[in-house]
């Protein structure tokens, strides 16, 4: 027996491999697929199985892909009329070798949302493993707000019953391995655990402290925020995703391609750090660091006009071509070659985004042509607390509310440490804000430097 789990950095996405004599299955794939492949051919193994434990809205399922390279089956929830693949019903077992996969359907995250068991027959007949998709994390339990607040209580109450009439019995010792860990989405506080289990859950889970009453309540008013490309995933997961095979190749382009694109309507994303995109970046462009287009592309970046690729030196082009696609973008084009030093050397226009340290931003505090804007999340603005005279804009609400700022001021963006300011900073710069800076360490470094956080 062989179990891997194969993280998606960024999306906090975790997929599983499962493996045993010459046979294997994936559980909730990424649409990148090689490693799965790569695992398979390294094993000697066959992938096949395909498990999707629900639709996901964070990223594109990579069933469809793997199927096509290996002809394994596609096994999914009963409940949603998916364009391909089979349904399964509760108390459906599957074999992998000596391996017993089984179904059990956990509707409360989605309606169609299965969880899957695992038993090695070879040594016993009780489950070792459940793989929970998004019912039941580390530390908590999928949201449950996908179909609108006022059923947003009834879904609660599945996924109540689904933890504990379905879940929680597997007994304590039962490894459970979810869909997804800490950062993302698709729960507020996911713990960063490596592996838990039934038992540590009820021990430790703070849900599973409460009664029904108080577990319902709690789920049916909870508020998240929901990414726009989150539609797109899902008509991509219920439809089926186009296939790619190979993740595309950038086009490397030119200084004037780059500008002549632009003209006709290509999305330039700056993916370098704070500190170099505010010395000098290409007028009209955004700024996402690599590390957040996961988390931020999803707001920013739409699906029609093709994408051109902005860093200092194109490293590593791959992963971030990577993190697009597992979002479904397909229109990602090409990137500026060698990197921005062919847009400067070329003679080319730059803008800028002045960087502030907390010592700059408290000598203008008192400016009353200065609009501070937080746009961190509303838990993150209450519970840490904010700088005085703040509005809050949550930055994946920004594009939509920028006109909230008077055009005529002068701009500081925050965030907690500066990376979600610089987003935010180039948004003001496209918009035709003319003065705009990024305070470089956020609120993280304001209060490192002694000063106060407003949480009224």
């Amino acid at each position: 027996m062989f179990v891997k789990k194969i993280v998606s950095e960024g999306l906090a996405h975790n997929s599983y491999f499962i493996g045993s004599g010459i046979a294997a299955a994936v559980i909730d794939p990424r649409r990148d697929v090689e490693a799965y492949l790569k695992e398979a051919r390294d094993r000697n193994m066959q992938i096949t199985h395909i498990f999707e434990t629900h639709k996901n809205e964070d990223y594109v399922i990579g069933s469809l892909e793997i199927a096509a390279r290996t002809g394994a089956k596609i096994l999914h929830g009963a409940q949603l009329d998916f364009a391909y693949g089979t349904p399964v019903h509760d108390g459906e077992t599957f074999h992998i070798d000596t391996l017993e996969l089984g179904v059990l359907e956990t509707p409360g995250h989605t309606l169609e949302s299965i969880s899957v068991t695992l038993k090695e027959t070879a040594i016993s007949n009780d489950v070792l493993m459940v793989f929970t998709g998004d019912a039941l994390f580390a530390g908590d339990a999928g949201r449950t707000d996908f179909y609108g607040k006022d059923r947003q209580k009834e879904v609660s109450t599945y996924l109540y019953e689904s933890i504990t009439e379905k879940l929680l019995p597997l007994g304590d010792g039962v490894i459970v391995c979810p869909a997804h860990g800490a950062g993302s989405v698709c729960a507020a506080g996911i713990a960063d655990l490596e592996y838990t289990t039934i038992g540590y859950e009820k021990a430790n889970n703070f849900l599973l402290q409460m009664t029904r009453e108080e577990f319902i309540a709690y789920k049916g008013s909870e508020e998240h925020y929901y990414p726009p490309y989150f539609r797109k995933m899902e008509e991509m997961n219920k439809d089926g995703a186009p296939l790619l095979h190979t993740p595309p190749d950038l086009v490397c382009m030119s200084s004037a391609e780059v500008e002549t694109a632009m003209k006709q309507g290509a999305q330039v994303v700056d993916i370098r750090a704070p500190p170099g995109f505010a010395g000098g970046h290409i007028p009209g462009c955004i700024n996402i660091p690599r590390t957040l287009i996961s988390a931020y592309a999803g707001y920013l970046v739409n699906y029609d006009d093709s994408i051109i690729i902005i860093d200092d030196f194109n490293q590593d082009l791959e992963t971030v071509v990577k993190y697009f696609m597992r979002m479904g973008y397909d229109n990602i084009h090409g990137c500026l070659a060698p990197g921005f030093s062919a847009w400067f050397v070329a003679g080319k226009p730059l803008e800028y985004v002045d960087a502030w340290d907390p010592g700059i931003l408290s000598e203008h505090l008192n400016d009353p042509s200065l609009s501070i804007v937080d746009v961190r999340t509303i838990d993150h603005w209450n519970e840490v607390g904010h700088i005085d005279d703040a509005r809050h804009i949550f930055l994946g609400h920004l594009p939509d509310r920028i006109d909230e700022v008077p055009r005529d001021a002068k701009v500081l963006v925050y965030c907690d440490a500066g990376f979600k300011g610089s987003i935010g900073a180039s948004l003001f710069k496209r918009a035709g804000y003319a003065t705009v800076a990024n305070l470089l360490g956020g609120m993280r470094g304001w209060i490192a430097a002694g000063h106060p956080a407003n949480k009224k």
